[in-house]
């Protein structure tokens, strides 16, 4: 076997299996963004935005991921910063249970959150979601979020507005500021 072979193989099956040396370093670091306190602001948020039939995730990392994970939950968070009637996302009446089908869900999400206002440089990956691999960048990707829609101030935003003013306030003058 040659050697471009050999590291074809060897990238594929790090998406597999275990992470070994550089690529458990880069994971590790990945997983140390992962915020915990952020978690709970981020599910009350989610909870008293969706009304209580989303439920509640077993809390930490693989908590939080297995409950966004199909995508039906987030779907039904962005349509909730919109009027009646002017829903982005169709939420499925049994949550999907075909992994494409999870994926598209989480895809339609995205593609709403960034119509909504949220930068691309905010927006997580589909497989940031649904392997897990950084879920850090799933919590920026809903402050971002509740960030917008606090600011918007339109009336959709539902509770406590403190939970996102320390990012607003850094999204506000990222925007202000000349050459950003």
């Amino acid at each position: 076997m040659d050697v471009q072979g050999g590291e074809e193989l060897s990238l594929n099956m790090a998406n597999k299996g275990p992470s070994y040396g550089m690529s458990r370093e880069v994971q590790s670091k990945i997983e140390k963004k992962y915020d915990e306190e952020l978690e709970e602001r981020l599910v009350e948020w989610i909870v008293v935005q969706c009304g209580p039939d989303v439920g509640r995730p077993d809390r930490g990392r693989l908590g939080f991921q297995v409950w966004l994970k199909n995508g039906v939950i987030l779907s039904k968070l962005v349509n909730s910063l919109y009027p009646d009637g002017s829903k982005p996302v169709k939420v499925p009446e049994n949550p999907p249970s075909m992994v494409f089908k999870q994926m598209e869900q989480v895809a339609q999400f995205l593609k709403a959150a960034e119509d909504y206002g949220v930068t691309k440089t905010d927006m997580f990956q589909t497989v940031d979601l649904f392997e897990g691999k950084d879920m850090a960048a799933v919590q920026r990707t809903l402050m971002a979020l509740g960030s917008l829609a606090v600011t918007k101030n339109d009336g959709h935003y539902r509770g406590d507005p403190n939970w996102f003013m320390k990012y607003v306030a850094t999204v506000c003058m990222r925007k202000e500021s000349p050459g950003a």
